[in-house]
């Protein structure tokens, strides 16, 4: 953005402010001026009369809100990020999508409904309508035309059209399997919703059920999904791509049948995934996790499927992280039942293990207790055969192998031994020699697997997008889509919210029952809804255009994809952002949209959390900021309250401050401000009463310096001064063009928003030193408060305008250009080099920028510190750093 222009408009008109700055009656005022001139809907590419809008486009979105009611700075900070980064654009001269919406299904509402007695639609229409008010009083420049909610059927029915095409395609499917139940919600959860074994929405502990669900095959997408995050790496954060490689979690190894000793009618083997093939020969036991489909199958004796029905319930309700924990007891169960080793022909004894888990490989372990640390713990434990069959090349591990002295596993490489012909051949080549082998023989392959499991996406609630299948009850024709002439299919609002396990739905009297689309005869429509998930998964492709009703995207509209940035936190790495992912190659597959759009976000933001103390009382648990006194006492009982210090700020906590209290006091552009300056958009920031104070004091500063100026204009009498070659004059012009070039650079580029407020508080400090100076009315003066107001109206758009139309301009600072610094005028006339001497500073020279090293080294030394160090000593090298450095060794 680096020009030699200038701004073109300097002149100021002599009008007065008024002498407090009153932000309850500016910023309403300035937000209503705003609305009236619609500056804030994007343009379209071309407009009614066929001209192309031919400005670059910048689709910026936070991840839309949930409508709980009640908003605190936590997210505001979110959403000021955003902001910031639409007005800046806007003013550089783009046509900028900067959309609302809201993310407005979900258990949330569902279960205020039942505690509330108040229907889900209300509850979240009028917590939309709470949140959005704060929002725009926060001058939030959201695009309001372009409005979703993902809970009204225009929104919904594409999300069902999708559906229904991925049923058609193999992509929807459903199947009976062992899946996550949280029991307070009520529902089924996916993988990724289960956070450490507890429902990610309420922090009740998950058990297992078997249940038939519908599925969506994400993992026929997960070499792209793995694969495409290189296309991510310099503008996603590491922390986010690698969460998400660790989810998908690829693994190359050999897929081998290990035959039942007594074959069972629907499986005559144990199927097991392993990276380690080379490890074939010293397995001696197999391990299934209880919720394996053969652990009730493999004995018929009554008593050990006691035993293992017991041990199965016992198993699954268990933490999942627990049970892989290496600190958790292995606990396991023989079934009775085994196996035949495909190359050694010896049985091989299936035990049930908790520390395996379905979700990994085929849920079945060939055990190498040996090499793997988990196999050697239970081995011991059980009294089961080790036998060494890796021996690393070192002589004195060689000798520690002996499986009757070992204490713990060796799972490192090294050679083969007792691996009849594989025998003395380097592990990593034996893995797939063996595996070959395997093929060869038939009872193996090579084989591919990947952490990441298929998307379960049935919910067993009312408070969804309805999935539009029916199944047919007589006619055999089984599950079918519902005609596109019935859609969407709409949720009954006369519902029955009981308490128990089943869906509204299911209990209402007419829903679900219609008729099927191939034979008429009768049919049962589906009476789960969809995850929550699946509205977010593609919400960002209706804003460009969300009033189309033929396509998910409407053609000019297709201009504005894709987001070219995304703000949302970490937390959502492997759940919406990874399922967001799948649907935009999934349906640039379908050519929905540009095969060239493989991801929807191009860059993306992850805020820090903001912390703030938490208090606790004994009697009403956590509370409020506002039910604590000033010296730390519970106002509803008068007991003194436990202080916990920087808690994650969480309704949870209680310890939220809402953002319209913070208005009433400070304005919004101080909450904005305090927001943007506590720390850097990345990191944590902490809560702190004195730093909103130190923004409304920069604010008012600021205010109070315009006011200088327009009152040294009046005392000037017409006189401007032009002599930009005084000194006082260049180093404002210096430090102006600076600035612009710093906060430039921080706000477009680096997204720094806190350093770009310190650059300016450093020239708001200068002008107001140059003001008070006594210096006139000068072109440097004027130039450098109308930079200083342009770079600060992103961050306090209120107090900005307010101060522009008072220095004279007619037209809205929201769409005035963005300013360009002369890159000739921020470069310095001289230079301060620090001077070393073998590598400790010894002194420091003011130079002209232009000085050649030859200059420096004759200035340096004069220096007498410098000259002092050097007394009687040789130099034997000098490193000259351009403009910062010289280092002397002597």
């Amino acid at each position: 953005m680096a020009t030699s222009q200038v701004p073109s408009s300097l002149s100021l008109l002599k009008r007065s402010l008024s002498e407090q700055y009153d932000p309850q009656e500016v910023e309403p005022r300035w937000q209503a001026a705003w609305r009236r001139a619609n500056i804030f809907t994007a343009p379209p590419s071309q407009n009614q009369q066929g001209e192309r809008d031919d400005r670059p486009k910048y689709y910026i979105l936070e991840m839309f809100p949930y409508p709980s009611g009640r908003l605190h700075m936590g997210h505001m900070r979110n959403y000021c990020l955003g902001d910031v980064l639409a007005r800046a654009h806007r003013m550089a001269g783009k046509r900028v999508l900067y959309p609302l919406g809201w993310d407005a299904f979900g258990l949330p509402a569902e279960n205020a409904a039942l505690s509330a007695g108040v229907h889900p639609q209300t509850w979240t229409e009028k917590n939309i309508e709470a949140m959005k008010g704060p929002m725009l009083r926060m001058g939030l420049s959201y695009d309001e035309t372009r409005e979703i909610r993902t809970c009204d059927p225009e929104y919904f029915v594409h999300e069902q059209r999708l559906f229904i095409e991925m049923f058609k395609k193999g992509l929807a499917y459903r199947k009976k399997a062992r899946v996550n139940f949280c029991p307070t919600c009520e529902t089924v959860l996916a993988n990724e919703q289960v956070e450490d074994g507890l429902c990610w929405r309420c922090q009740s502990v998950v058990v297992s059920r078997d249940l038939e669900q519908w599925f969506l095959r994400i993992t026929s997408y997960a070499e792209r999904l793995l694969e495409d995050l290189s296309l991510l790496e310099k503008t996603w954060p590491e922390k986010v791509i690698n969460m998400q490689r660790k989810w998908i979690g690829r693994s190359e190894g050999a897929m081998i049948q290990f035959p039942l000793e007594k074959p069972l009618p629907a499986q005559s083997s144990v199927d097991v995934f392993t990276t380690r093939p080379d490890t074939l020969y010293g397995v001696t036991f197999l391990s299934l996790a209880p919720e394996h489909p053969l652990s009730l199958s493999l004995s018929s004796d009554p008593v050990i499927q006691k035993q293992i029905q017991d041990f199965v319930k016992k198993a699954s309700a268990q933490d999942r992280i627990e049970r892989m924990s290496d600190h958790t007891p292995k606990e396991g169960l023989f079934t009775g039942a085994y196996a035949i080793h495909p190359v050694t022909k010896e049985r091989l004894p299936i035990y049930l293990a908790n520390f395996v888990l379905m979700e990994y490989g085929t849920g079945a372990v060939m055990a190498v207790p040996a090499h793997d640390q988990r196999d050697f713990d239970f081995a011991k434990q059980q009294n089961l055969p080790i036998r060494v069959v890796i021996s690393s090349t070192s002589e004195t591990l060689s000798e520690v192998l002996d499986e009757a002295q070992m204490t713990q596993a060796y799972s490192g490489d090294g050679v083969l031994v007792h691996s009849g012909p594989f025998t003395g051949m380097d592990s990593h080549q034996a893995k797939w020699q063996m595996t070959t082998f395997a093929e060869q023989q038939g009872f193996g392959k090579k084989e591919t697997q990947y952490r990441l499991r298929d998307w379960l996406v049935s919910r067993q609630r009312y408070w969804g997008c309805p999935i539009p299948m029916v199944r047919c009850v007589d006619g055999g024709h089984g599950y079918q889509p519902v005609p596109e002439a019935d859609l969407p299919v709409l949720l009954p609002f006369d519902v029955d919210f009981k308490k128990g396990g089943s869906s509204p739905l299911a209990r209402h009297p007419s829903f679900q029952h219609t008729v099927c689309p191939v034979c008429k005869g009768p049919a049962l429509r589906e009476t789960d809804t969809m995850d929550g998930f699946m509205e977010s998964s593609w919400y960002f492709l209706r804003y460009p255009d969300p009033r189309c009703a033929e396509k998910i995207v409407g053609d000019d509209a297709m201009s504005f994809l894709p987001i070219d940035q995304y703000i949302g936190g970490a937390e959502h790495a492997t759940k919406h952002l990874i399922y967001a992912r799948f649907f935009t190659k999934m349906l640039s597959d379908w050519n929905v949209l540009p095969s060239s759009m493989q991801e929807p976000f191009l860059s993306l933001l992850s805020q820090g959390m903001v912390l703030k103390d938490a208090y606790r009382c004994e009697t009403h648990d956590y509370l409020y900021p506002e039910q604590v006194s000033k010296d730390g006492h519970c106002l509803l009982c008068g007991k003194m309250a436990q202080r916990l210090r920087q808690m994650k700020m969480s309704k949870s906590f209680r310890n939220v401050i809402e953002p319209m209290p913070l208005i009433e006091k400070y304005g919004a552009d101080t909450a904005r401000v305090f927001a943007l300056f506590a720390a850097p958009p990345d990191s944590v920031m902490e809560w702190s009463d004195a730093s909103i104070e130190g923004a409304y004091r920069f604010l008012q500063r600021v205010y109070r310096l315009v006011q200088k100026v327009l009152l040294l204009k009046q005392q000037s009498a017409d006189s401007l001064s032009k002599n930009l070659h005084e000194p006082h004059e260049r180093d404002l012009r210096r430090k102006t063009h600076q600035t612009l070039r710093r906060v430039t650079h921080d706000v477009f580029d680096r997204k720094q928003y806190n350093t770009a407020i310190a650059a300016m508080m450093e020239l708001t400090n200068d002008l107001t030193s140059y003001v008070q100076s006594g210096s006139p009315d000068s072109f440097a003066m004027q130039e450098s408060v109308e930079i200083l107001i342009c770079m600060l109206n992103p961050m306090a758009p209120h107090l900005c305008e307010e101060l522009w139309q008072a220095l004279g301009h007619h037209s809205m600072l929201a769409m005035q250009p963005w300013p360009a610094w002369n890159e000739s005028l921020a470069k310095e006339d001289e230079l301060t080099i620090i001077v070393q001497v073998n590598g400790k500073k010894r002194g420091e020279v003011r130079v002209l920028a232009e000085a050649t090293e030859q200059e420096v080294m004759k200035e340096a030394l004069s220096v007498p510190n410098v000259a002092e160090h050097l007394l009687g000593l040789e130099i034997k090298k000098t490193v000259y750093v351009k403009g910062r450095l010289l280092s002397l060794v002597v």
